[in-house]
């Protein structure tokens, strides 16, 4: 990997102690990747752009004033015709995620060598190039939301103004509209890919970039998505996601062998029969449900979980998901992760409910830390002595969403409004089957009463793989979903 100069820019002193006026700190460095014996010369632009806000006092114009500081990462490839070559923004979720999952872990030049389940990089781990990277079909640029990395709220400023649904979108859309400006990008076609929460901001991009700035869109990458709150939340009164987590159940139970001599596509499609028919009816049945049916569902759900009809019996044949990752092996003394149920982890105490911790986001939190700590600034020559935030937990316990008061939280309609005003806008649907935050059932069932016309159905794809919420941890999967995105890129760039 090599690093021909970096540049960059400092902050303007003030003689009278005012706060120092923030400028962009951006660094640049010059690399090279080989291919399969094919250079890949390209350009690394890092560091944290200032957004300016426009402030009126009493109706009266007070100036732009800075607002924040955001950091970003962008790659392009050098030499490349701009109004052909393809830009892609992408961010991870939470919300309260810094964009390091997608960066280093799936979409960049460099990689982080971390392991997989049953097989952990020890510390202090390792980063190579990236042989998959989709630099060699889109330029790209990752995004850190206020908070998060090393994006801030400028001095005097409230960073929870930036903890919300509609004022995050406001801001990543307006870092969206200046990279794309000072790039001379607005005739490049144009992707967004977003992870978690990332592909509810997405979703909800797509509709605020054309309706704000009049930026349309060639595609929509939505990696473990999560579109409808509804379906994840497990709160009195709201049986759907009992049904839309059961197959992701099920995909947990078989990996871990506790369905003998069936292979997990017969486990999924019985899985998936069941959540669609008799189980959701006889969950809305409540306690008039008759008690032969009762004990015929507690039967079937105990074959697909693997839990005993005794556990699902005193549940009321509602499994909630956190209990079931600390149920599901207890007789083992382990408990699974949440985020990748092939993930399994030790607990001091085996009596409690759910796991105090989730294993699968310990296996990916040291890797991904030093990684990102060294590459920002040995390879990339970019420095800050503030910490960069993985995941900023302020942000996340009060994300506001103030905007959904009464009614569930959705971005549902936003993607299709976006479709239907834009029909060459492509979505691309990445799912993990053992995932157990954004189940992949609960998509399906998203996707499947999107307000669509016949005619655009077709511009949704989606992919699935045999791993968890950050499906590219598995190599195998990372290679395969790497192919599929690129194709997707292809496809709908419209070149």
């Amino acid at each position: 990997m090599a690093k021909d100069e970096s540049t960059g820019s400092g902050t303007e002193a003030t003689e009278d102690k005012k706060p120092a006026t923030p400028v962009d700190d951006l660094v640049t460095s010059q690399h090279t990747l080989t291919i399969d014996g094919r250079e890949l010369p390209y350009t690394a632009t890092t560091g944290r752009i200032v957004l300016k806000q426009e402030v009126l006092t009493d109706g009266k114009f007070d100036g732009y004033q800075a607002k924040a500081e955001v950091f970003l990462t962008a790659y392009t490839l050098d030499g490349a015709d701009a109004a052909e070559r393809p830009v892609t923004f992408a961010f991870n979720g939470g919300p309260g995620s810094s964009s390091i999952w997608l960066h280093l872990g799936l979409l960049g030049p460099r990689r982080v060598v971390s392991g997989d389940a049953g097989e952990l990089a020890p510390p202090p781990y390792g980063l190579v190039d990236n042989a998959e990277t989709l630099l060699q079909h889109s330029d790209l640029v990752f995004i850190d939301p206020v908070s998060t990395g090393y994006s801030r709220a400028v001095e005097g400023e409230k960073p929870g103004d930036y903890h919300g649904f509609t004022r995050d979108l406001e801001s990543v859309g307006e870092v969206i509209r200046l990279w794309t400006s000072r790039n001379g990008r607005w005739m490049s076609p144009k992707f967004l890919a977003g992870e978690s929460y990332g592909t509810t901001r997405a979703a909800g991009l797509a509709s605020h970039l054309q309706e704000r700035y009049g930026m349309y869109l060639n595609g929509v990458m939505l990696i473990s998505a999560v579109l409808e709150f509804g379906t994840l939340d497990f709160s009195p009164g709201n049986d759907l996601p009992y049904t839309l987590y059961l197959p992701t159940y099920a995909a947990i139970a078989h990996y871990h062998g506790l369905m003998p001599d069936r292979t997990l596509e017969e486990v999924l499609a019985d899985a998936e029969r069941f959540a669609a028919g008799r189980y959701p009816n006889a969950l809305a049945q409540g306690n008039r449900i008759p008690e032969d049916f009762r004990a015929e569902v507690v039967g079937r759900i105990a074959a697909l979980t693997g839990l005993t009809e005794d556990y699902i019996d005193r549940v009321n044949l509602r499994i909630e998901h956190m209990r079931f990752f600390g149920e599901v092996l207890r007789s083992r003394r382990q408990t699974v992760g949440r985020l990748d149920g092939r993930f399994t982890g030790w607990e001091a105490d085996y009596a409690g409910e759910t796991p105090a911790k989730d294993p699968s986001f310990s296996a990916i939190i040291g890797p991904y830390t030093a990684a990102l700590n060294h590459y920002v600034r040995v390879e990339l020559g970019y420095q800050n002595d503030l910490p960069y935030e993985i995941l900023s937990m302020d942000a996340a316990k009060n994300w506001s969403y103030k905007e959904f008061e009464g009614q569930q939280i959705t971005v549902a309609e936003k993607l299709a409004e976006a479709m239907r005003v834009n029909p060459h806008l492509k979505v691309h649907v990445a799912c993990g089957h053992y995932d157990g935050a954004t189940p992949y059932f609960a998509t399906e069932h998203t996707l499947g009463r999107l307000q669509l016309p016949a005619e655009l159905l077709d511009n949704i794809e989606t992919k699935y793989y045999p791993a968890g919420h950050m499906m590219y941890v598995h190599d195998p999967s990372r290679i395969q979903q790497s192919e599929d995105i690129a194709t997707f890129i292809r496809d709908a760039s419209n070149r």
